[in-house]
């Protein structure tokens, strides 16, 4: 880009200097010629005598000589023009060097400044072909922990999970004892077998746990196997543990205790906020004081809290247009949250698809937590939700309907189930 703009300034100018010298020496040549023949056809004619035709040439000659002198100081002069193009010629590139270093960014030629954006144009093919060929390689590098790694992940990231595990396998046999590898070996597998997390990967999570008590990824992978096999006292220890695992602000930790509320729902265990609270002591003898009950599970009989308007009902209906995508035997969680705020569920119950349309009624006494109950706010909005991994935690596929915000007491309110989660 310098050389082309080099040429368009350089070549005007020093093509302009040299055009007119010639130009200029053309025509005083011409000039002179010219002169030099009508004084001769004078003499010739007798106009002059020789005597004022060699006075004329003379002068002629002197002239020409002068003009040969101004031609040669020119000459010199347009030698000396060239300095501005020099000037051009090295000014141009430094300071457009200067300027890009100052205001360009040259690290985006490097290879991994460009490699995101290559990404981004990667079509599904050719990344096949890539991780194909990553694939070949380690065939014949076998113990490149690097690149079984990005193989590993690659296929996970592709939904390729039997793949997947098979690269994991090989990365825990390289890397033994390595809790991150376990828990995703565990993670890849268990997607391999239609989500299921029992047999292999849980031994692979347990082995992950023996190694880091608290990783993460293993906790929560072991409390949703508890809670698959309705262990729900152990989904709920996995859980805290995973919960005090982590930052008291972390955004997690609002999810986590969410299942583990949902745990302790499901089990017949009191809420967290009872759980934590001091054992009562026995009453004294001749003493009326009550011990503290168990929280009531999911649609028990209502207690006398949950009387007087603090219950709303209707009908769950599933639309026609998605119908198909449910199964007979899937279980549908209907629930109701805050109009506002808080996303939390205040009080669930659950039925099977077979069962839709179907009625319900909630209250306080299915409450998840007892500081959160449906009399505790002014307005609600009732949902509905069809859940393939049968887990009222909300998943991708899963279907589901919202009806309107109502007020606590409302006995008709209808639901529809009719989109699909992203």
């Amino acid at each position: 880009m310098v050389a082309i703009a080099l040429a368009w300034l350089l070549w005007p100018l020093l093509r302009t200097s040299q055009r007119a010298t010639v130009e200029r020496h053309v025509a005083n040549a011409t000039i002179y010629k010219d002169q030099f023949a009508d004084l001769d056809a004078d003499l010739k004619r007798g106009s002059i005598s020789e005597v004022q035709h060699k006075e004329a040439k003379a002068e002629l000659e002197r002239r020409l000589l002068d003009e040969a002198r101004v031609d040669v100081s020119a000459a010199a002069r347009a030698g000396g023009g060239r300095a501005p193009a020099v000037v051009i010629a090295l000014a141009v590139p430094v300071l457009a060097g200067l300027l890009y270093w100052k205001l360009g960014a040259p690290d985006a030629f490097s290879p991994i400044a460009t490699a995101p954006e290559a990404s981004h144009q990667l079509t599904p093919d050719q990344v096949n072909t890539m991780v194909q060929q990553l694939a070949e390689r380690l065939q014949k590098e076998p113990d490149n922990v690097d690149g079984w790694v990005i193989l590993a992940r690659s296929y996970y990231t592709m939904r390729k999970f039997p793949e997947a595990a098979a690269a994991y396998e090989k990365l825990t046999q390289l890397v033994p004892n390595e809790p991150d590898l376990l828990a995703d070996y565990a993670d890849a597998l268990a997607m391999s077998q239609n989500r299921d997390i029992s047999g292999k990967p849980l031994e692979l999570v347990r082995a992950a746990l023996k190694v880091d008590p608290t990783h993460w990824k293993a906790l929560a992978m072991a409390g949703t196997a508890a809670f698959d096999r309705k262990d729900y006292k152990g989904a709920v220890e996995y859980w805290e543990r995973l919960r005090d695992s982590q930052p008291a602000d972390s955004p997690i930790v609002k999810t986590i205790s969410n299942s583990i509320a949902e745990a302790r729902q499901l089990g017949g265990m009191p809420p967290a906020s009872v759980a934590a609270a001091p054992a009562p002591q026995k009453a004294a003898p001749g003493s009326t004081a009550p011990a503290v009950a168990a929280a009531p599970k999911a649609g028990a009989t209502k207690s006398a809290a949950a009387t007087g308007g603090t219950t709303v009902g209707g009908t769950v209906n599933l639309s026609d247009t998605i119908k198909a995508k449910a199964a007979p035997t899937d279980t549908v969680f209907i629930f109701a949250r805050a109009a506002e705020g808080s996303r939390m569920p205040l009080a669930l119950t659950q039925v099977k698809v077979s069962e839709l349309p179907a009625r319900f009624t909630l209250d306080d006494s299915m409450a998840m937590s007892q500081d959160m109950k449906l009399s505790s706010v002014p307005s609600i909005v009732v949902g509905a939700r069809i859940s393939k991994s049968g887990r009222p935690m909300p998943s991708s596929g899963d279907l589901e309907g919202l009806s309107k915000p109502v007020a606590i007491g409302a006995k008709d309110v209808a639901v529809t189930i009719d989109r699909v989660l992203p």
